[in-house]
């Protein structure tokens, strides 16, 4: 058993460490670029949310205009300004997740609440899988078609 709680430790470690970890800025973003914004306010944080460039605003930030999130009033998508360090380019589209190709503890991202957020698969019965969010404490379970496999961006690439 003691096996089990050090590689349930380490993934908790791991994906706390990717969802504190500032992106690589190198790259440069042009208007109606495509792209995933990480959530830095509290409860949130371990969370993406697809967005387009609106423009750049000097070297380190962008406005952005999301997918997702629309103002409290219902009135229009919601924009802000970000900085460059909490924006990557939208992971690369994967084939369709089969449920022979995802084992206990695989890293994945789950479309909850307009955004993509990271955990690992914790469990699974014949409906769904069960996926633990480290950031919120959170275990819960998911239909096939909302994860998808996490995918982190690391020096550009």
């Amino acid at each position: 058993m003691a096996h089990t709680e050090t590689l349930i430790d380490i993934l908790k470690a791991r994906i706390n460490r990717m969802a504190f970890k500032k992106q690589d800025t190198t790259t440069l973003f042009q208007r109606g670029d495509k792209v995933e914004v990480a959530s830095q306010e509290w409860g949130y944080i371990g969370s993406y949310y697809t967005a387009k460039i609106v423009c750049s605003i000097g070297d380190s930030h962008y406005r952005v205009r999301f997918k997702n999130l629309v103002h409290d009033d219902k009135s229009d998508l919601h924009e802000e300004t970000v900085m460059a360090s909490e924006i990557r380019p939208m992971p690369p589209r994967h084939k369709t997740l089969l449920p022979e190709n995802i084992c206990l503890y695989d890293i994945v991202d789950v479309f909850d609440k307009d955004g993509w957020w990271v955990g690992f698969v914790s469990g699974r019965d014949e409906q769904s899988y069960y996926v633990y969010f480290p950031t919120t404490g959170d275990n819960v379970a998911y239909p096939l078609q909302l994860l998808r496999f996490h995918q982190e961006w690391n020096m550009g690439n």
